[in-house]
């Protein structure tokens, strides 16, 4: 067959998909609240799949020779069908000596910060003029949601300009009562390290960087924190402890002793995030571990006493602290979500299933 991009786009658009997978030897693949649904057509072939990637890339010509030169390209393509307009993620790559595509669907709107449901404790973190808020979590957990929530409400309080550097763009803001710019790698800046020092010079107040994916973006980000600039970022860590020891743990050794002193000082809060299937099955609900730092867990940073972090965070019941594990119980008791669903995504999955009583 020749597969017609246009027609899957669409197809995913009525279905409310999430995912699309484009795969050699197995049909266009739809995500629908995290369950995996197979078109009903014939297995893409390679030359399908060239196919494809030229449709989805038409107006994009190094995405090619990212591919076959890199292994992959991330970029962002738009879908006008009638009055509707949707935008895809698009991951193009290799794999197996095949050429792979994999299409996130971006949600039409900004969603509205009291629509996400984290504690509102971290209303009052990003709203201040300095210091480094990371939002955390797998792959697909909604992390780039909520910071695009969080930059629409700090654009919607506070008159300022606000910097974002992405790979790729994937929400466009309205400047409110703030200015945005939004820069994009690598069409407007080669690379988040690039474009965080470079947006240094640009007077920014606050600056959102899609994910802090190597030393040189950690570095800046960090330093751009402690020097007076509101800085939010991502990682794809799954617990606020092992996001702090992430950071340190990825500087040289002779480096960490610094940034532990750093980060004890200018890091504001973790927020963690997991995406559940409702008991219903009527889409999904997020479950949040929320750390915000305090005297007591900056010295816990500082001392390298890290593994304590947990315990903290159950004493800060009163700042609007909460481990993962504790919302993901809340919302199976609630009748919110299956069990068993709730032990795959915990932390301490054995721990959850006993208090649980799941044998």
């Amino acid at each position: 067959m020749t597969i017609q991009m246009d027609r899957v786009m669409s197809m995913a658009i009525k279905s409310e998909a999430s995912d699309i997978h484009l795969r050699v030897g197995a049909p266009p693949t739809m995500v629908r609240n995290g369950v995996l649904v197979p078109l009903q057509t014939p297995a893409l072939t390679d030359a399908d799949m060239v196919s494809a990637i030229k449709q989805i890339a038409a107006d994009k010509p190094r995405v090619e020779t990212d591919v076959y030169e890199h292994g992959g390209a991330d970029f962002a393509v738009q879908f006008q069908e009638g009055d509707v307009t949707a935008r895809f993620r698009v991951s193009a790559f290799k794999e197996q000596g095949h050429q792979a595509a994999t299409l996130r669907r971006l949600p039409s709107r900004i969603v509205k910060v009291q629509e996400i449901g984290f504690p509102s404790k971290v209303l009052d973190l990003v709203i201040r003029p300095r210091g480094l808020f990371l939002v955390t979590g797998p792959t697909g957990s909604g992390k780039t949601t909520t910071l695009a929530s969080i930059i629409d409400y700090i654009s919607n309080e506070k008159p300022q300009h606000i910097l974002t550097i992405e790979e790729p763009t994937e929400y466009r803001f309205s400047h409110g009562k703030s200015i945005i710019t939004q820069r994009e790698v690598p069409n407007d800046v080669e690379s988040f390290g690039d474009g965080l020092r470079q947006g240094l010079r640009q007077a920014p107040n606050t600056i959102m960087v899609g994910e802090m994916r190597d030393i040189e973006t950690m570095e800046v980000a960090i330093r751009a924190a402690e020097t007076g600039h509101l800085v939010l970022a991502t990682l794809h860590t799954v617990s606020a402890a092992k996001t702090v020891d992430r950071i340190i743990e990825s500087f040289p050794e002779g480096k960490q002793a610094e940034i532990r002193t750093i980060i004890s000082t200018s890091l504001l809060g973790v927020l963690g995030q997991q995406l559940l299937l409702k008991k219903d099955a009527s889409g999904r609900v997020a479950a949040f571990e929320f750390m915000m730092m305090t005297a007591g867990i900056g010295n816990l940073i500082r001392e390298r006493k890290t593994s304590g972090i947990n315990d903290a965070i159950q004493m800060g019941a009163n700042y609007g602290m909460r481990l993962l594990d504790e919302h993901l119980y809340q919302l199976v008791t609630a009748g919110s979500v299956d069990a068993k669903e709730a032990v795959l995504k915990a932390n301490e999955p054995e721990k959850l299933r006993v208090r649980l009583g799941i044998k």
